[in-house]
């Protein structure tokens, strides 16, 4: 019931959002079970300035969801780079042992704590690491912290997002449920 709920709140957002989406096929990091560590640096996204991050997240093959604006219209990615983008996984290799495990999406509230913000890492390119972790390529995957990744709007304390990245994980990446997805989210949860 939960994925259903979380593909709904994402197809909900879609109509504010006015990037041209499509399906790329071939390798690709997906970061949606990563955390975010931020870098000290500044990334611009569409005009706008926010602070960096870096997600490590692991190299997949296969079909997965694009934002072509920010990746200069191609799926096509420089050599020993990817585009961090997004499937529906039911599971992925994630930190810190880089073992599959089962994806389990929840929702979390953004804070002004260390860590307790969010990163956007979708349709960012990344760096593939030259070595291999318990088998599993992995990529390092650098994006804007605490922007919409609908909207490209700075992401306002308490906000309510959905992430696959383990409970504790530091700024998760993240995409912001629409309030009327979140009171039901929340509802659900209080009545368990």
């Amino acid at each position: 019931m939960k994925k259903l709920l979380t593909t709904l709140a994402l197809l909900l957002a879609m109509p504010v959002f006015a990037e041209p989406v499509h399906i790329c096929k071939g390798q690709y990091a997906f970061c949606g079970a990563s955390g975010t560590t931020p870098t000290g640096k500044d990334i611009a996204v569409l005009g706008q300035i926010f602070k960096e991050g870096m997600s490590v997240c692991p190299v997949m093959t296969g079909e997965a969801v694009a934002n072509f604006t920010l990746m200069q219209n191609s799926c096509d990615a420089p050599k020993g780079k990817v585009w961090s983008l997004f499937a529906a996984l039911k599971s992925v290799p994630q930190a810190p042992s880089w073992a599959n495990a089962p994806t389990v999406t929840r929702t979390f509230v953004t804070t002004d704590k260390p860590g307790g913000g969010m990163s956007n890492m979708w349709s960012m390119l990344c760096d593939i690491q030259p070595k291999k972790v318990n088998g599993v390529t992995l990529a390092n995957c650098y994006g804007p912290m605490n922007e919409s990744p609908w909207t490209n709007d700075p992401v306002p304390v308490g906000a309510t997002f959905v992430t696959q990245a383990i409970e504790g994980s530091p700024n998760p990446v993240g995409g912001r449920v629409p309030a009327r997805v979140a009171v039901k989210l929340e509802t659900k949860k209080e009545s368990k």
